[in-house]
C-alpha cells in the first residue's frame, strides 16, 4: 500500500506546487486563524513526505485546504477512519445518559462513511401485515448516515411490523422496523432475565410473518405474544410449518404509537 506521506506529494504535484508555495499558502492560513501551529516549514513537509512523519491536526488541516483533499480520506490514510467512530463508541458502555455529538455539523463534515439503504420496494408490499422487508427491496442506494454505521445493513435483513400487528406491542409497535440477523436461528432456551432481554425472533409461517419470543416443546415450536396485550400463542407442529429467519436485533420504533383498536380478535 502507498504510503500516506508519498500520497500527500502526489496531491502537491498534482497541483505543480513547491515546497516553498505549500509554506506560503500554509502561513496564510495560520495568519488567518492567529495560530502558528497551521504553518508548515519547508523542512517539515518534507519529513511528512519523506520521513513518515505524522502532520498535527493543524497542519493536516492546512494540507487538506492546500490541496483540496477532503480531510476525512486523508485521515483514512494514516490509518485513522473518522466515519468509524459511531461504531467504536456504539461499543464503549456508558453508564449516563448523554447526548451524542457525532451528527453535529463540524464532525458531519469529516465523517464521510456512507450505509446502504434500501431506495425502492415492490409496489404490492402490504403494510397492514408484517413483512420480511428484504423480499420486497428492489434496489439499494448509500446514504452518509453516520449513528447507524455499527451495523453494515445490507448483511443483515428487515422486516416491519404490520400496521395490524399488536402481538409484541408495547415492545414492537405496529409499523416499526426490525434488523434481522438471519444467523441466529436456533431459538435460545435460556440467557435472560426479563422480558426485555428476551430475544425475539423472526418466524415465516404459511400466513406470512410474525415476531415473537419463542418456545421450543418436544417438535413443538410456540410462539409467545407479549403479555399485555389480547393476542394467543401460536403452536405451530409440523415439521416445516414454521421457519425461524433470524433474531431481531434492532427496532426503530414509532415515537407517537398507533391507536390500538378496542375489539380485536385473533392473531398478529
Amino acid at each position: 500500500m502507498e504510503e500516506a506521506g508519498q500520497r500527500l506529494k502526489r496531491a502537491r504535484e498534482r497541483l505543480s506546487l513547491k515546497y516553498r508555495d505549500v509554506e506560503e499558502y500554509s502561513q496564510r492560513i495560520a495568519d488567518r486563524y492567529r495560530n502558528n501551529e497551521f504553518s508548515i516549514s519547508i523542512s517539515r513537509l518534507s519529513d511528512f513526505e519523506n520521513r513518515g512523519a505524522l502532520p498535527s491536526i493543524y497542519k493536516l488541516y492546512s494540507l487538506c485546504a492546500i490541496y483540496r483533499l477532503e480531510m476525512g480520506e486523508v485521515m483514512r490514510w494514516f490509518g485513522v477512519d473518522p466515519s468509524l467512530m459511531p461504531s467504536d463508541a456504539a461499543g464503549i458502555a456508558s453508564e449516563r445518559t448523554h447526548l451524542v455529538g457525532f451528527g453535529r455539523e463540524g464532525m458531519a463534515r469529516v465523517m464521510s462513511g456512507e450505509i446502504q439503504v434500501p431506495l425502492s420496494l415492490d409496489p404490492g408490499l402490504d403494510l397492514q401485515k408484517t413483512t420480511f422487508l428484504s423480499r420486497f427491496i428492489q434496489s439499494w442506494g448509500v446514504l452518509p448516515l453516520m449513528l447507524v454505521s455499527a451495523y453494515e445493513p445490507k448483511s443483515y435483513q428487515y422486516a416491519l411490523i404490520g400496521s395490524e400487528d399488536w402481538f409484541m406491542f408495547p415492545i414492537l409497535q405496529p409499523g416499526s422496523l426490525v434488523l434481522i440477523d438471519d444467523t441466529q436461528k436456533k431459538v435460545a432456551e435460556e440467557g435472560w432475565s426479563g422480558e426485555h432481554d428476551r430475544p425475539i425472533y423472526l418466524l415465516e409461517h404459511r400466513e406470512g410473518w410474525l415476531c415473537a419470543w419463542c418456545d421450543v416443546r418436544e417438535e413443538r415450536l410456540i410462539a409467545l405474544p407479549h403479555p399485555s396485550g389480547q393476542d394467543s400463542p401460536l403452536v405451530f407442529t409440523a415439521a416445516g410449518e414454521v421457519e425461524v429467519v433470524g433474531q431481531v436485533i434492532g427496532v426503530a420504533n414509532r415515537f407517537r404509537p398507533m391507536a390500538r383498536p378496542r375489539n380485536r380478535a385473533g392473531g398478529g
